[in-house]
């Protein structure tokens, strides 16, 4: 009976390239020792010894070290660091052999195959395959930040994979993996995206974020606020918590108040409000309009610097 299975040479085929995949990508992983419970990944980014991670593995700032993929091990500086987006930028007292070879060109597609790898505490690489499952953003994080773009890939992260790079067929790096941006999901920083991070961090230390200390969720706003307020939006931002000390708590910010309008933004939901407060405004004063009892009130605000 005839059969629709592929020939064996096919999968024979598709197996090589897998491998070969790895092979091309892997003199570009190395094992990061910066935390107590076990090693994890790291990118090999440029030839000037700048090695990317993912922040959560790295939990001191001294002492820190890379080991190769010749199993020889390198002292390593922090250069930098972004909790808010898990990412980490470290650099190795030497030069180092073998950079990543970065992805350019059209954005990742849903449905692509991609390669999660790492060097964990069994120091060999390792590999993860599937597909990307999901591709998105903005995101935002579960310590406070925005990402611009995400992925999500249906393989696995094996202890230690953080920091480690997912790859695309040739071997090329289209993100970074990290379980800590939203627990329980594994998800990946694509590399235009960390790119950006990278860079900040390396002429800055740090990415400066704003923020005015409220926990807040969207609600519909009546229509006759909205015509007392002569908004057009649907939506505002009710305030469901303020932060003891904060820079929303000192403009006088209460529970129940209804975020509208800050320095000419309109806030309509949770990324609204992270995209409005950008890093000019941190220790200026600007407007923020709210409706309070029923009634639009316009407010000073000075948002503060998260540390």
């Amino acid at each position: 009976m005839a059969t629709n299975n592929p020939p064996a040479g096919v999968l024979v085929a598709i197996s090589d390239e897998i491998a070969g995949a790895v092979e091309r990508a892997a003199p570009a992983v190395v094992t990061v020792h910066g935390r107590r419970r076990g090693p994890a990944s790291g990118i090999v980014w440029n030839a000037n010894g700048v090695i990317v991670t993912a922040d959560h593995v790295v939990e001191r700032d001294e002492d820190l070290s890379v080991t190769l993929t010749d199993g020889n091990g390198v002292a390593a500086t922090l250069v930098g660091r972004d909790p808010a987006s898990d990412v980490a930028v470290l650099r190795l007292a030497t030069p180092a052999p073998s950079p990543a070879q970065l992805a350019t060109g059209s954005p990742v597609k849903v449905g692509s195959l991609a390669l999660a790898l790492g060097r964990g505490g069994l120091g060999a690489i390792q590999a993860s395959f599937g597909i990307i499952s999901a591709a998105g953003g903005p995101l935002r994080t579960a310590r406070g930040g925005t990402l611009a773009s995400y992925l999500r890939a249906d393989l696995t992260f094996y202890p230690g994979f953080s920091g480690g790079p997912l790859v695309d067929p040739q071997g090329q790096v289209i993100g970074m993996n990290s379980s800590r941006i939203i627990p329980g999901l594994e998800l990946a920083i694509p590399t235009a995206t960390l790119s950006s991070i990278v860079q900040t961090l390396l002429t800055q230390g740090r990415i400066r974020r704003a923020y005015l200390g409220v926990s807040s969720q969207p609600v519909e706003l009546p229509a006759a606020l909205k015509q007392k307020l002569g908004a057009s939006q649907d939506t505002g931002l009710i305030v469901v918590g303020v932060e003891a000390g904060s820079p929303a708590e000192r403009a006088g910010l209460v529970i129940g108040d209804v975020l509208i309008n800050l320095a000419g933004h309109a806030l309509t939901n949770g990324e609204d409000l992270q995209a409005a407060l950008t890093p000019n405004l941190i220790g200026q004063s600007v407007s923020l309009i709210i409706a309070r009892a029923g009634e639009a009130k316009t407010l000073n605000v000075t948002p503060g610097e998260r540390s």
